[in-house]
């Protein structure tokens, strides 16, 4: 059974990264396997613990880092968020590609633990039209958007070392160039294993 890969998916707060892999998975739920996240925030409206996120005290969290749980976390607008070791290699035990839709920092510590795995960020179409996308989600409050709006050129520097960009502007192109990178980066292969494959020798 061929390995499946790790796929980090990150971009500006409010690019619509959490909708690009929704529907992905929706429409193509064969492509990969999602991961569920530990945060400490509190869930928002229609959000459910163990679906959406596991929702966790700051004190369980703590208790999470010093067992050595996580692959990685981030602090983010004065929340923490963590990807659980367990989650990534149930995925990956089934030979499934594995989706992490998490900030660049996570995305940098990812590749640091699994230089195979393959960086994807998602654009704006313009930086007006990101923050007329924070607005309208109205679940920040003012304070919050003017902090995110200053932190906007500092997340688009966390990008250097991300392999593809791919612009959010119109939904589904945003979720069919995705799909091409996943399954682009499944036929990638060594000669020396496909020889073995078909030949039985290296």
């Amino acid at each position: 059974m061929k390995q499946g890969k790790v796929f980090v998916i990150s971009g500006p707060s409010g690019v619509g990264k959490g909708t690009v892999c929704r529907l992905l998975m929706e429409k193509y739920p064969f492509l990969a396997g999602t991961t569920v996240s530990v945060t400490t925030r509190s869930p928002r409206p229609g959000e459910v613990d163990g679906v959406h996120y596991y929702f966790r005290s700051e004190e369980a969290f703590d208790e999470m880092v010093k067992q050595g749980l996580f692959l990685e976390t981030v602090d983010k607008f004065t929340y923490r968020y963590g990807t659980l070791f367990s989650e990534v290699e149930r995925i990956l035990a089934e030979g499934k590609n594995v989706i992490l839709e998490i900030e660049m920092k996570g995305g940098k510590n990812v590749k640091a633990r699994i230089p195979e795995a393959v960086l994807i960020f998602i654009l704006p179409p313009s930086l007006e039209a990101l923050t007329e996308r924070i607005v309208g989600r109205g679940s920040e409050t003012e304070e919050e958007i003017r902090r995110r709006q200053s932190e906007v050129e500092e997340e688009f520097d966390q990008a250097d070392g991300y392999e593809y960009f791919v612009v959010n502007d119109v939904l589904e192109d945003a979720v069919e160039k995705v799909k091409s990178i996943i399954l682009a980066e499944g036929m990638k292969d060594s000669l020396a294993s496909v020889k073995k494959n078909y030949f039985g020798r290296n």
